[in-house]
């Protein structure tokens, strides 16, 4: 994500990813992922929303953050908004619930059974452990141990 800087909103402190989380959660939409690239002064942001996200819905949020980040003072020379793609990263337990029947690929950050990559079908999300059917054997994985993890695209 780059540097954090905290933003003063009512009297609280607030990170920038913090920040954009509350704005968009607010909107009716969900933060899928922020990037801020120091050296260019680009914020990328990947949103979403239940049913999809349209480029109406992207230029609502730039329209919005644009106006949010001049009242915050917020530095940055370039805005990016958009979908996550067919392939979206996930990342929160929330995220894995919603996607549950899913085609996932997975790489892990400690191997299990000397493997670090996985493809299989989300079977169930419980207590920061998902269950993937790899190859008709279902595995139990630790969330904390997830590197990447994203959706399949069906095609």
């Amino acid at each position: 994500m780059g540097f954090i800087s905290p933003f003063f909103i009512c009297g609280g402190a607030m990170t920038l990813e913090e920040l954009l989380e509350s704005t968009l959660n607010n909107m009716g939409y969900e933060l899928v992922e922020v990037e801020r690239l120091a050296h260019n002064k680009l914020i990328r942001i990947y949103a979403d929303k239940a049913d999809g996200i349209t480029i109406d819905d992207c230029v609502l949020i730039s329209n919005h953050l644009s106006r949010l980040f001049a009242v915050e003072n917020i530095d940055y020379g370039r805005l990016e908004v958009s979908s996550p793609g067919l392939d979206r990263p996930l990342r929160k337990e929330a995220d894995f619930l919603r996607f549950i029947g899913e085609t996932v690929k997975l790489k892990l950050r400690v191997p299990i059974q000397g493997q670090k990559n996985f493809t299989g079908i989300l079977q169930e999300v419980n207590n920061g452990i998902i269950k993937l059917e790899v190859d008709g054997k279902v595995l139990d994985l630790e969330l904390n141990n997830l590197g990447k993890a994203r959706l399949v695209p069906k095609l």
